[in-house]
């Protein structure tokens, strides 16, 4: 084989091996040896369960030579983000409080990952209890972005944004509030999917009914995506947003095993720089013209336009406390001194909210998602730039402002993610080639209410569509050089909260 298993693509892997073209042990070895080689200049796989990896490998050829019935994930190893329990190795969430913890029981989201023949292949870093976009904590250190190191990598995903980029693993986890799987995936050059709340349950929810947060599937291209999306959706009765009919099966794996054929010219698509309030840079604004210039006419309509997203900045901002006050008010009250500054803002500006700032957010939420549905009543998708700015140093904890403008908290930056958090709907997003600054650039395709099908095959459709045009083409790190670079852990501020 002249191209390195580990930078297959999952969909190729997993045909090979099932047709015992390519062993799960040989390409695990594959993504242990990119690991080894280019994760010192990066810190994204944080823990590593290689021995067990390895034994599993094994087992699933052996089952291949038997002929056995073999899971869509059969064979392929997947990182897993720090924020999902594995059982057996050690998990943080990025806290010094947890830096130790190892749990017992899988969590359901790699349970699932398990039963359709998915590798552990480690843990993937991410920022503390996913607080901030940029992937740096006081327990494994920062995540440098694999364009440039000295970059963030966004997000709270970061960790497994990065390993997918570099090859160290074919899929990987992620979750999103305030775009933890689109921010890093913008960043890094990658696809990551926000789905609809409940179509990947999650058994920690803490807040059962929220919508904010999600867990979803990471990959380097949207039909490797689509596999492990498959793989994950269930009816699982642990998350309460998972809603169903009892006999009724309503989420199918085969629905997302591929995305569907769709064809963009009989679509209507809006266009937005900013959602009409998001501190969009310059720079990013120029770019996003660029880059929809070279497509936008494979549409039927093409229009700027943007749903009315009034009061959303407030909203995000008071239900987003609310679920950190929850989580976190006895750590950040009994050990201060072991709690980050992003979790700590968070809690804080939860404790100076009353009953009535609740009910307006929730109100102001319902009032939002309705504005959403009868914007979508005219546009298949939305598409939007993924991130407001392009990639910043990661000693940076946050972007404190944007073309000089201060921004109103930590995440403000985030907004063009937090607008479909807030009203449910699912976002992609899509890598589109560089940004001005030589770093990848991600548009968000925001689909309808419950879209998330069209919503995967719109991206399918435009990622080859782009595929042939360097301008376009999905952007991969210099592997050689990253080989070679410095280590990460070497850097001033590496260790740390920021």
């Amino acid at each position: 084989m002249t191209v390195n298993p580990c930078d297959l693509d999952a969909v190729t892997a997993r045909r090979l091996i099932g047709s015992k073209k390519l062993s799960a042990s040989e390409l695990l070895e594959s993504c242990i040896a990119r690991t080894l080689a280019v994760d010192p200049a990066v810190n994204a796989m944080v823990a590593r369960d290689f021995e067990r990896a390895r034994e599993t490998a094994t087992q699933a050829d052996r089952q291949t030579m038997r002929g056995e019935a073999l899971g869509a994930l059969h064979g392929l190893p997947v990182g897993i983000k720090d924020l999902e329990d594995v059982a057996g190795l050690r998990t943080t969430y990025g806290s010094p409080l947890f830096a130790h913890h190892v749990p017992l029981h899988d969590q359901l989201i790699v349970s699932l990952v398990r039963e359709a023949g998915g590798i552990i292949a480690g843990k993937t870093n991410t920022p503390e209890w996913g607080a901030g976009a940029n992937t740096r904590n006081a327990v494994y250190g920062a995540t440098g972005n694999p364009h440039n190191p000295l970059m963030s990598a966004a997000g709270s995903s970061g960790g497994s944004a990065v390993a997918l980029a570099t090859g160290m693993v074919p899929l990987a986890t992620g979750s999103d509030t305030g775009g933890s799987l689109r921010n890093p995936a913008a960043f890094c050059g990658i696809v990551g999917f926000r789905p609809t709340p409940g179509l990947v349950p999650s058994d920690k929810r803490g807040f059962g009914w929220s919508n904010l947060p999600v867990l979803g599937p990471m990959a380097r291209t949207v039909p490797d995506l689509c596999l492990l999306l498959s793989a994950i959706v269930s009816d699982s009765a642990a998350d309460p947003l998972a809603t169903t009919v009892e006999g009724a099966h309503i989420r199918k794996a085969a629905d997302f095993a591929e995305p569907a054929e769709i064809d963009l010219s009989g679509l209507r698509v809006a266009f937005s720089a900013d959602f009409g309030f998001a501190p969009t840079e310059k720079h990013i604004r120029a770019v996003f013209a660029e880059k929809i210039a070279l497509f936008s006419d494979a549409f039927a309509v093409a229009e700027t336009a943007s749903p009315d997203c009034s009061g959303m900045d407030e909203t995000f901002e008071v239900l987003r406390a609310m679920a950190f006050l929850g989580a976190h008010h006895d750590r950040v009250r009994d050990t201060p001194d072991q709690v980050g500054p992003n979790v700590r803002a968070n809690v804080e500006e939860g404790l100076g909210y009353d009953a009535m700032d609740i009910v307006r957010a929730m109100q102001q939420q319902t009032l939002l998602y309705h504005r959403f549905q009868t914007f979508f009543e005219r546009y298949d998708v939305m598409i939007t730039p993924s991130v407001t700015i392009s990639p910043r140093p990661w000693l940076e904890l946050y972007p404190a402002e944007i073309d000089g403008v201060p921004t109103r908290t930590y995440f403000h930056w985030l907004a063009l993610a937090y607008a479909p958090t807030t009203v449910g709907h699912p976002a992609l997003s899509l890598p589109v080639g560089r940004d001005h600054h030589g770093m990848p650039f991600g548009l968000q395709i925001v689909g309808r209410r419950g879209g998330d099908a069209k919503v995967l095959a719109v991206a399918a459709a435009l990622e080859r569509l782009l595929a042939g045009d360097d301008r376009t083409a999905r952007p991969v790190p210099d592997i050689a050089a990253l080989t070679i670079a410095p280590k990460i852990s070497d850097q001033p501020g590496f260790l740390g909260f920021g």
